[in-house]
């Protein structure tokens, strides 16, 4: 899993401001709108809106405000969202997968077929893609107090059920099989650990690096536009090196 890390992109979604704060609790909100349509608004029976939860106080959703976004989505009049998944190419070649939650899917594949021909990509059909990537649970625990022993989070996770494990400067990235997160979580939960994300995410078999600065500000400039839109959840890719 070297190479891997999505914990700049996570300090990057702490350090927003209040408006754009407001549009992660609106993509949040429709996610979980989703979960509770799927299974129910009770997350000890729903662990996909458990981890939902988890999701949204690791983005500094206030307690309250998570209380009443489940309220609205259980309520009658809720938004019929559906997820789609988008793949494509960026600049050189980089492979993008882009998850979305949207109530009107010819808005969205029009807005990602503009941001991709605009910025040096091209959308492609289902499953052009998708097979660079593979499915994993991935928990990321941060030792800010650096008061964890790493070997003993090691054991415990891999005890757990984990399937890799690696850290660097505290900050620790466990991964599980997709079934298998919300378990491993779970107990690591009850181990006393504080978990900073636990969710389904899409690794790359392999890299690319862009060397042209016009396809790194090209490349930088997609993956804002998309990040920066509502339907959009999350956004994968293979480009390595790059400052999210």
């Amino acid at each position: 899993m070297s190479g891997h890390s999505k914990w700049k992109n996570i300090m990057h979604k702490k350090e927003k401001t209040d408006a754009q704060r407001a549009k992660v609790f609106t993509k949040i909100g429709k996610e979980i709108a989703i979960a509770i349509r799927e299974g129910g608004a009770d997350p000890e029976s729903n662990s996909k809106l458990k981890d939902l939860i988890s999701k949204a106080k690791s983005n500094n959703v206030p307690n309250d405000n998570i209380e009443r976004i489940i309220k609205k989505a259980a309520g009658a009049d809720n938004a019929n969202y559906e997820e789609i998944y988008y793949e494509g190419y960026g600049p050189s070649g980089v492979a993008v997968i882009v998850y979305t939650t949207t109530d009107n899917r010819n808005r969205t594949a029009s807005d990602m077929r503009h941001y991709f021909d605009k910025f040096g990509g091209n959308l492609g059909q289902t499953g052009c893609v998708s097979y660079l990537f593979e499915d994993k649970g991935h928990i990321i625990i941060v030792d800010e107090d650096e008061k964890i022993d790493e070997d003993k989070l090691m054991e415990d996770a891999l005890e757990a059920g984990a399937e890799d494990f690696m850290g660097e400067e505290g900050v620790y990235e466990i991964f599980t099989s997709v079934e298998d997160v919300s378990a491993v979580r779970a107990a690591l939960e009850e181990k006393g650990y504080t978990i900073e994300s636990a969710e389904k995410d899409k690794i790359p078999g392999n890299y690319i690096t862009l060397t042209d600065p016009e396809d790194i500000r090209h490349m930088g400039l997609l993956l804002e536009h998309l990040e920066d839109n509502d339907d959009v959840q999350q956004v994968y890719h293979n480009w390595e090196n790059c400052d999210e």
